[in-house]
């Protein structure tokens, strides 16, 4: 299977070697051979065409480690992808050889209880594309069960296919906090994630959401994308009193669920205290590893919270919500690079940089 794909040796028919790239150390990705295993039974090859930048790609592209994953030796970068099918497996009924498909990145056990309650996304013999140890999809080709592997409809196009990942992460958050048109959302960080949970929150018919940010750049982009209202806070966020009455009166309505998609204390000190009582309070962001937040401002209030993984169960939708226009993720998609050394090094400087990019994004 393709977690178990190895560093060296061709791929691909006739001889023709496939290539990757592979984190090395901090900041050093090397275009390098990358060995695909036989094809499985129940298996397709994809040739990779699209691949975006998540997070925690520059996360372990600048640490080696992204909360507690830890990259210990050289690993294949990337998940967010999708490409066209070049061979299936003996088995494949689904699936044929020039379909397009998005890529479902994680390979969950099928077994455990909680792949058996349909919680797979927390399955802990989890293998997920570019998340250590497994390799990742930053790739000529890869090889990849075809049940996680979904058609992309014509109007739908590969960019778009990759970006169902990230926009997984958000209508995954809205299912779990139960968005609906009686929803009233803040969304506290307005990067990549930030974003698509606003795009989600609108599909799932969310009727105010407002965006905080310390970023002028980001919190215009997300009223372009459609948010009610943004509010600008202090980078050292030492206001936080200041900040919730401001968020509060720019809201002008009650929040109902707040969405923490940065991750420190203050953001989720922030959270707990500008939702209503009887809200929600649902944890995206990963910045911090362990945190000390006043859990009685929100248990006193009844604040319920909550933490999301990924998503699961998300593709089918994602793709239905990009076909029938409810979700646009075309306009998140601020860079563009090919697959060359040079180009991949940019690549993640640029989104590791911040600045104005959102989503950089890779055409094989």
């Amino acid at each position: 299977m393709s977690q178990e794909q190895a560093m060296g040796g061709e791929g691909g028919a006739g001889g023709e070697e496939n290539m990757a790239a592979w984190l090395m150390g901090i900041k050093n990705l090397q275009i390098q051979p990358y060995h695909l295993p036989p094809l499985g039974p129940h298996d397709v090859k994809v040739r990779v065409k699209t691949l975006g930048i998540c997070g925690s790609d520059v996360h372990h592209f600048k640490t080696m480690r992204c909360a507690s994953f830890i990259v210990k030796k050289p690993m294949v970068i990337g998940h967010e992808c999708a490409g066209i099918i070049e061979e299936v497996g003996s088995k494949v009924k689904t699936l044929a050889v020039g379909e397009r498909v998005a890529l479902e990145p994680g390979i969950s056990c099928r077994r455990c209880h909680l792949c058996k309650e349909g919680r797979y996304n927390l399955c802990p013999e989890m293998k997920f594309f570019g998340s250590p140890p497994t390799n990742g999809a930053l790739a000529n080709k890869v090889v990849h069960p075809a049940y996680l592997c979904y058609k992309l409809p014509d109007n739908v196009s590969l960019e778009e296919g990759a970006m169902c990942e990230p926009l997984s992460v958000g209508v995954h958050a809205c299912r779990r906090a139960n968005i609906s048109t009686d929803t009233n959302v803040l969304i506290i960080g307005s990067g990549p994630i930030g974003l698509v949970t606003l795009l989600a929150a609108r599909a799932f018919g969310a009727p105010r959401v407002i965006v905080v940010d310390v970023d002028e750049h980001r919190l215009s982009f997300a009223k372009r994308l459609g948010a009610d209202e943004v509010v600008e806070v202090s980078t050292d966020m030492q206001l936080v009193g200041q900040e919730l009455t401001q968020i509060k009166d720019t809201a002008g309505c009650n929040i109902h669920v707040t969405f923490d998609c940065v991750g420190y204390n203050k953001t989720i000190s922030t959270a707990l205290n500008a939702t209503h009582p009887g809200g929600r309070v649902c944890l995206i962001g990963l910045a911090s590893t362990e945190m000390t937040v006043p859990l009685m401002a929100g248990a006193a209030r009844e604040i319920d919270v909550m933490g999301i993984f990924r998503y699961r169960n998300t593709w089918p939708l994602c793709i239905d919500l990009l076909r029938t226009g409810k979700i646009d993720v075309k306009p998140l998609i601020t860079h563009r690079f090919g697959f060359t050394q040079g180009e991949v090094e940019q690549a993640f400087e640029t989104s590791a940089s911040g600045g104005k990019a959102i989503k950089v994004m890779f055409n094989l």
